[in-house]
């Protein structure tokens, strides 16, 4: 049977890099309502049509409409094999209407939460720099330059620094999640399909962990 990978973690935890890892070692797609939406409107479909309107306002796309554009995307052929949700979904109403894809499909639902304590998000977060000319990515805390704020290939030149990088947004961002994703956890925690995995570690190790869970340890 395939499985469908609810997939996890607060802004900071690493998660799309992991997601980015299924796809590319075991083949899973990676399905995010916001790469859906965007290929959407660049068709002329009926769905697209009901959606645009919603999205050139700002509002939040209703639920049936976001299910429906589920179902369309992960009956495509290269999902057969299962696929990763990220972003999906976001309400446990939204996760009682996947059960029903899932049985549509013959998918087996798993979710996977990539844990990182609260300190250490607000750390990667505030502390991130980045080489405006060749994009590498430092962090003051965890993987600092050799020379303060200067990059180790550019030492001529200053690293970045987000505006919304700092403390209050981080905060607010992680104080945001929690409130979203708390029910999301504890609906899939009382069916024992829920997770977690220690993202406090490096790549690969946090990659082993969850590629297990996909494989049944296979």
């Amino acid at each position: 049977m395939s499985k469908i990978i609810v997939l996890m973690g607060a802004p900071g935890a690493g998660k799309g890099t992991q997601a980015r890892l299924l796809q590319e070692r075991r083949g899973l797609p990676q399905i995010s309502t916001g790469d859906m939406f965007r290929a959407l409107l660049k068709t002329q479909t009926p769905l697209a049509e009901e959606l645009r309107p919603i999205l050139a306002t700002g509002a939040l796309v209703p639920d049936d409409l976001t299910i429906r554009i589920v179902r369309e995307r992960t009956g495509q052929p290269d999902c057969l094999g299962g696929y990763i949700l990220d972003g999906f979904p976001r309400t446990t109403a939204q996760a009682e209407m996947l059960e029903k894809i899932a049985v549509e499909q013959g998918n087996e639902i798993g979710a996977i939460l990539v844990d990182v304590p609260f300190e250490i998000l607000e750390k990667r977060m505030t502390g991130r720099r980045s080489c405006p000319v060749c994009g590498e990515i430092y962090n003051v805390y965890f993987k600092p330059p050799k020379m303060d704020n200067v990059c180790d290939l550019h030492p001529d030149v200053q690293l970045n620094h987000r505006a919304d990088d700092n403390a209050e947004t981080s905060k607010v961002r992680l104080e945001t999640y929690e409130q979203q994703t708390q029910p999301l956890l504890d609906y899939y925690n009382a069916t024992e399909r829920l997770h977690r995995v220690d993202g406090t570690r490096d790549v690969e190790p946090i990659y082993n962990d969850i590629e297990k869970i996909v494989t049944g340890g296979r």
